[in-house]
């Protein structure tokens, strides 16, 4: 059991959604000593799906973002101190340095540091009006250039390209979107789900340009985008969403292991007993996958805060999950369950060609292993449950519509 008591103090350097959840659960569980979390933004701890979404087209205000009003965590003393930058771990000591020159000790220690936005690695990608889409504040320098009839041209095709897309040209922007692969999602998807958002996209009116090879940008601020074939794009601002870089400089220069991400095993634990990890920036075992993986998503951060602070308290509980995400765009709300790169045979159930809402199904040796569905919620939570048991499915079944999803599932093999 855990060594902790009243006079204990725990420490989280991040105020995430990762971070916050830890804290909130180590108060769910009775853990009585000091919670203090330290965080680099000013804001409480927020949730960052809303930012491309309902935030930026103005349905969600800031403080609905956060995880805990500044209230709620005066009322379970959470010590939350924004504008915070710890700039070292001194393990020996357990001790942390700083920016502004001061300590604090902990006895237990929380990594929840997350990840930042990919820099475009182009000359001009710092003038004042080409932005990443990673915080409010980032958000809020977006939304002060929104105006209908306003140039806009987004870069990568990814769920945060996308969205910020679907929300900008409703707001009556001209949306131009580039991404340099052959099609849009091409990471997390098959070429039938990618066609048939490029086709939405399209049809709302954004300008989508697939195998988009970037040259570099003109004026300051940014007028123009350039590419390799010469063609010029005129533009008044620009939004990258090109993916993530966890943050593990911090873990790195403690002597934690770091290997695309900081390592940590099933109960969250980095190498050090007393330091754990979760979120973003952190690379755990799955035994749904069989190995380990560093996964971005609000559920992994939020269920892997929860059982870091379980853990913490010496619960021993390891941490086991099938990853989920989803997508909103527009009226359609895009949820996958598992991960697809392993498949050897697809399974659609419905017509993303003609319909807005089917479901893709991957399988691998007649296991099912993960599944997209667009517009189909209960569909999405049969498909949870399928895959988490890697039921064996007759894939005519899982085409045919006529038979529910619930009667599909068979013991696995």
């Amino acid at each position: 059991m855990s060594e902790l008591n009243v006079d204990s103090t725990v420490v989280i350097v991040g105020a995430g959604q990762a971070g916050g959840e830890a804290a909130a659960e180590l108060r769910r569980q009775g853990f009585a000593g000091r919670v203090i979390m330290l965080g680099e933004e000013t804001q409480p701890p927020y949730k960052r799906p809303p930012l491309s979404k309902a935030y930026l087209s103005g349905a969600a205000t800031q403080e609905s973002l956060y995880v805990m009003q500044p209230a709620q965590l005066d009322k379970v003393k959470i010590e939350f101190r924004g504008n915070t930058k710890v700039v070292r771990i001194d393990r020996k000591d357990k001790l942390l340095e700083l920016a502004d020159g001061s300590t604090q000790k902990y006895d237990k220690l929380v990594i929840a540091t997350g990840g930042r936005a990919r820099p475009l690695p182009l000359p001009g990608a710092d003038a004042s009006n080409v932005f990443v889409l990673r915080t409010i504040e980032d958000v809020q320098k977006i939304k002060a250039l929104c105006e209908p009839g306003k140039r806009v041209t987004i870069i990568g095709g990814g769920f945060i390209g996308l969205e910020g897309a679907a929300v900008l040209v409703k707001m009556g922007l001209k949306v131009t979107l580039l991404e340099g692969l052959p099609r849009v999602l091409a990471r997390v998807t098959v070429p039938e789900v990618s066609a048939f958002f490029e086709r939405v996209h399209r049809e709302a009116g954004v300008d989508l340009r697939t195998g988009a090879q970037l040259a570099g940008f003109e004026g300051t601020p940014v007028n123009a985008v350039t590419l390799a074939d010469g063609t010029r794009i005129e533009t008044d601002f620009v939004v990258v969403g090109i993916g993530l870089i966890p943050n593990t400089e911090l873990a790195d220069a403690a002597g934690l292991k770091i290997d695309n991400g900081i390592v940590v095993d099933q109960y969250a634990r980095t190498g050090d007993p007393d330091i754990y990890a979760a979120g973003d920036c952190t690379n755990h075992p799955s035994t749904f996958l069989g190995r380990n993986v560093r996964l971005e998503s609000v559920q992994n951060a939020m269920e892997q805060g929860r059982a870091v602070a379980r853990n913490i308290l010496g619960k021993n509980e390891p941490y086991q999950t099938v990853p989920w995400f989803w997508s909103d765009q527009y009226d359609l709300k895009l949820q996958t369950v598992g991960i697809s790169g392993a498949h050897d045979q697809i399974v659609l159930r419905g017509d993303p060609a003609t319909a807005r809402n089917f479901a893709v199904f991957y399988l691998k040796g007649g296991k099912l292993i993960a599944a997209d569905t667009v517009s189909r919620p209960q569909e999405f939570m049969f498909a949870k449950k399928l895959v988490a048991e890697g039921a064996v499915i007759d894939p005519a079944k899982l085409a045919d519509e006529s038979v529910p999803m619930k009667s599909l599932a068979t013991p696995a093999a």
